[in-house]
């Protein structure tokens, strides 16, 4: 299979550099330290689940000097969202197809609008990796998961067909039949947890610790289960109740990917997680105080150290 990743960051890197190692034709597009070290030294990856060296990857800052593919592997951080999908246009050429493994829950809309939505499928990443430095990922933690599924009945076959990709790659992946209710199920965890950890600069395992914290994680888990539900995503009644319990499971010191941009200094993705929940809230008519109150509060530091 002819697969470009766009954004060659911990999720694009770590699961282009698996397909590559597979025997794919990969390319990544990268960009600044991370695309020069990965022209001169390769792409390292440090994994429990077993280390990838690419000594020499086909990677550029500039998708439309890479061949079409049959998919494009859509991972750049949420504000890039329109910029990228207008930029991969070109590797649509031969009729490929594209699956954003972004957060937040609107992507396929972003980028369907901008290359067709017959051409956009769903995705959800389960990874907690890194660019540890440039032309390396590392991989925290075993797991390394990913759910996709079709958008549109005509691309189910291209589902099957990636899904034998992953496996063949020793790719831990599943075929959804309702991609929509996976990317809410994400969703809802995710913005809550970026949010609370971002706002308190703390991990996951203080957030369950402290009463108050856990209390106002579960709020504002609830919120947007309560978007959710009136957006007609199919949620359990009780999932905020499993996400606590699986909350509970993972390591103390995980912090979100939002919290690790923020310690840098980089940009955050808060619009579209905690800020979305919020938007949304308001023209459903469904109060999301908690969410609002964190994008709120970290709506100074969404540009990141100017």
């Amino acid at each position: 299979m002819r697969i470009a990743v766009m954004g060659a960051g911990g999720v694009g890197g770590y699961f282009g550099a698996r397909l590559a190692q597979a025997g794919h034709e990969v390319a990544f597009v990268a960009r600044g330290r991370h695309l020069e070290a990965m022209q001169t030294s390769g792409l390292q990856v440090d994994s429990a689940l077993g280390n990838i060296r690419l000594a020499s990857p086909t990677v550029s800052d500039d998708p439309a000097s890479l061949d079409a593919c049959d998919l494009v592997l859509f991972a750049v951080k949420l504000w890039d969202t329109e910029t990228a999908a207008a930029a991969i246009k070109p590797l649509l050429a031969s009729g490929g197809y594209v699956i954003p493994f972004q957060n937040g829950v609107e992507s396929v809309e972003r980028i369907g609008a901008v290359v067709g939505r017959e051409r956009v499928m769903g995705g959800a990443a389960y990874i907690a990796a890194t660019i540890s430095e440039p032309g390396a990922i590392t991989h925290n933690g075993t797991m390394a998961r990913l759910r996709f599924g079709a958008t549109q009945a005509e691309q189910t076959r291209f589902a099957h067909a990636f899904h034998e990709a992953c496996v063949g790659a020793g790719i831990s992946s599943e075929v959804v039949a309702d991609i929509q209710r996976v990317l809410w199920e994400k969703f809802v965890f995710l913005a809550a947890m970026s949010g609370l950890t971002s706002v308190s600069r703390q991990p996951i395992g203080v957030l369950r610790a402290d009463p108050d914290m856990r209390a106002t994680f579960e709020a504002a888990m609830r919120e947007a289960w309560e978007v959710g539900r009136a957006r007609n995503a199919a949620l359990d009644a009780d999932f905020v109740a499993q996400q606590m319990t699986f909350a509970d499971s993972l390591p103390a010191m995980m912090k979100s990917s939002m919290l690790h941009d923020l310690e840098a200094g980089r940009r955050l993705e808060a619009p579209w997680l905690s800020g979305a929940v919020a938007r949304m809230g308001h023209e459903l008519g469904v109060a999301t105080p908690v969410n609002a109150t964190m994008y709120a509060a970290l709506k100074p530091y969404c540009e990141g150290r100017q």
